[in-house]
């Protein structure tokens, strides 16, 4: 089969479209995916560099353990290995497959049954291949998190990527007033996503404007966390997604001591790959309550020039991987 390898660490250059083994489902639970579409995420950006270095104590620490990135996948099911009971050859299904090493930028991958959901009908393998991490973020983000309940007003920072798009559409479905922080190319894709109020970052600052907000996601921000904390109304909650080294460090170790024995509650989200949580998303994609958003197309053996691109910063929603027939 043909796959996108890397064997050192590095820039885009380091990624090989070349032929290799391919996988077999060895364990319980294990299925075979024909793999249609993968999209890409910032982790796999940060798995290919090697950077920030802590993230080789789970990738390798000199070079990558898994030649193959690629967490969010869209397939069809070829084979199944033992005692899988929820999909058989045929079936059509998408997911996060990082906690299993990841894998998905390749014409075959395995992965176990429990990290997978049927594909919602409607939604294209390009499609649902956009939704997993990024949905599933969002919604951990928002819900568990941040605690979202209805009639509350909530802001997100950082509003037109793949985590801020399905962000936005699912702050609404919980019934919440939601203002989106973007730049001036995704004001109207965020008023078409739901946002009840659009901030251009290029002209307004939220952080001086005197607005105060019941929960704010910030993802990949970039103020500081006591800006953050004054936009945020007693009892408000702040949740940051991603960022810097510095952001997440300051989010992390900071945010607890800046939330003792205040109305304020400062933290980060180490979101976790869930198919309850992807089974939940799935009931919002068909009844069209969320959609996916797909900034630009590669095939499989433009992944480099993908990287490129997503390195280049203002996505809007997603970059996908399409893998022919």
């Amino acid at each position: 089969m043909k796959a996108v390898v890397y064997q050192k660490y590095g820039s885009p250059e380091v990624l090989e479209f070349k032929e290799v083994e391919r996988p077999v489902p060895k364990k319980d639970g294990e299925v075979l995916i024909k793999v249609r579409a993968a999209s890409l995420n910032r982790g796999d950006w940060r798995m290919m560099r090697g950077k920030p270095f802590v993230a080789r104590m789970a990738g390798g620490l000199f070079k990558p353990r898994k030649a193959i990135l690629g967490a969010d996948i869209a397939g069809t099911i070829e084979a199944v290995g033992r005692n899988v009971r929820r999909f058989k050859p045929g079936d059509d299904v998408f997911g996060d497959i990082t906690f299993l090493g990841a894998g998905g930028f390749a014409e075959y991958t395995v992965a176990r049954e429990n990290v997978l959901a049927g594909m919602p009908a409607g939604l294209t393998f390009e499609e649902a291949a956009a939704v997993p991490m990024a949905a599933v973020t969002a919604l951990q983000g928002l819900r568990d998190k941040g605690k979202i309940r209805p009639g509350q007003s909530v802001l997100i920072h950082g509003a037109s990527g793949g985590v801020g798009t399905f962000a936005i559409q699912l702050a609404k479905a919980f019934g919440s007033e939601v203002t989106a922080v973007c730049g001036p190319g995704s004001l109207d894709l965020a008023r078409s996503l739901g946002a009840d109020r659009v901030l251009d970052y290029t002209r307004e600052d939220f952080a001086m404007d005197g607005l105060r907000y019941d929960l704010i996601l910030a993802v990949n921000g970039d103020r500081s966390l006591s800006e953050y904390k004054r936009a945020l109304n007693p009892g408000g909650i702040y949740v940051a997604v991603g960022g810097s080294n510095k952001q997440i460090f300051q989010a992390m170790f900071l945010g607890s001591l800046m939330s003792m024995g205040g109305r304020r509650k400062m933290g980060i989200l180490m979101a976790k790959s869930s198919a309850a949580d992807l089974d939940v998303i799935t009931g919002l994609l068909a009844a069209g309550k969320i959609r996916p958003v797909i900034d630009r197309s590669f095939p499989l053996s433009e992944a480099a020039e993908a990287m490129r691109y997503l390195d280049a910063g203002h996505v809007k929603g997603k970059i996908v991987l399409t893998v022919s027939e």
